[in-house]
């Protein structure tokens, strides 16, 4: 019992503390041989722009990528609408119209981003591709930040930074950009040390001939990258290269996206794990599984290191302490999920424990949805009044 409560107690704190630590000396260890990136020739760049029902933000969206500081011959756009059914498609028109670069991609049948990623990369022109969304603006060098690290014939993708634009003030965006903080430290240390694990959705950029096809449930982000590791190469994080977004206003909002991503990035590690060996891979498995698949399963973990230091409470005044520290948590979490079911903002406390067992519950049931047959491959995004 001793050894099961200690294991589950460590596997608990190790993503969010050991494991950081580590891969921070690792990190600086290895940076000390590396040299900085050598700039280079501007290489020809397909941004795509993944779109459904964006008619709010969309023209915003080819506004900035217009004002992009990258040579205007070398750089054209695409957006690749999902059967969108408002106006979406008709303002890419209009600004294609205006500007030869800007080309409309259309799936008339709603598949999900991944199927349209393919049909945009088969559409691309360009050497290196940048994924984006239609809500991420970015930095006016963000594309010329993207393409530095391929000066490295290793580099097979490069990740930026995408950050919470400060309009939100809700305790649930507070906690998402804490959360997020430790997310590009953890990312920047991972590019330093080897390869970051996975990319991002808003801002990540990948040589065209390295891309493989996505099935319509893969999550692109997690399954190209790990795709292009498998071939050889490694992924490098670029915090210069940077985008704002916003993040999801409620605890509800973030409690469907986290348990939506986690579901589809689960069945990614059971699906395409095979193709990384320890003997070539090991440094990128030993990332992936610290910094993504324990992390999945830390509320049954509580719940087990819970339930054995119940049995263990005759054994010394140390899993008196324990026990009451975790059912404390629990109970503040508990009190932080009234509050928000009542309208209330929690203490922030109360808030970052509600935040803590909300997007592990929405992980373990992710993973629940993927032993059940639930798979999520289309969704409203967190913008859509309806989204959950």
């Amino acid at each position: 019992m001793r050894w099961l409560f200690w294991i589950c107690s460590f596997l608990v704190i190790y993503p969010y503390t050991i494991y950081p630590a580590v891969l921070r000396y690792l990190a600086a260890r290895e940076q000390r041989r590396r040299g900085s990136d050598t700039p280079i020739e501007a290489p020809s760049v397909t941004l795509v722009i993944s779109a459904y029902n964006e008619e709010a933000v969309i023209a915003a969206k080819l506004n900035n990528a217009l004002q992009l500081q990258y040579p205007g011959d070398r750089l054209e756009i695409i957006v690749v609408s999902d059967a969108s059914s408002d106006r979406t498609d008709a303002i890419v028109d209009e600004f294609a119209s205006r500007d030869h670069r800007i080309r409309l991609v259309r799936q008339n049948e709603r598949r999900g981003k991944s199927a349209g990623l393919n049909h945009a990369v088969e559409a691309a022109r360009g050497d290196i591709v940048v994924f984006s969304d239609a809500n991420a603006l970015y930095e006016p060098n963000a594309i010329a930040e993207l393409t530095r690290a391929f000066s490295d014939p290793h580099v097979g993708y490069v990740v930026g930074a995408a950050l919470y634009a400060d309009t939100d003030t809700s305790r649930a965006a507070e906690n998402e950009g804490l959360y997020w903080k430790l997310e590009l430290a953890l990312k920047k240390w991972e590019s330093d040390y080897f390869s970051v694990v996975g990319g991002d959705g808003a801002i990540y950029a990948v040589r065209r001939q390295l891309f493989r096809p996505l099935k319509d449930d893969d999550i692109s982000d997690f399954v190209n990258p790990l795709q292009v590791v498998a071939q050889g190469f490694r992924g490098r994080f670029n915090p210069r290269a940077v985008c704002y977004e916003g993040a999801g206003e409620t605890f509800a909002k973030e409690f469907g996206r986290k348990r939506r991503i986690v579901n589809r990035t689960w069945r990614a590690v059971c699906r395409y794990s095979g193709l990384l060996s320890v003997s070539r891979h090991g440094r990128y498995i030993f990332m992936l599984t610290s910094h993504k698949v324990i992390r999945w399963f830390a509320l049954p973990l509580v719940i087990l290191a819970w339930l054995t230091n119940c049995a263990l409470l005759g054994y010394g005044s140390i899993y008196i302490a324990t026990w009451l520290a975790i059912t404390a948590s629990a109970a503040l979490a508990a009190f932080g999920a009234v509050l928000d079911r009542t309208g209330r903002e929690p203490p922030r406390i109360v808030s970052t424990l509600y935040y803590f067992y909300l997007v592990n519950l929405a992980a373990m049931l992710g993973i629940w949805d993927e032993w059940r047959g639930v798979r999520h491959a289309t969704w409203n995004h967190i913008r859509t009044k309806d989204a959950q």
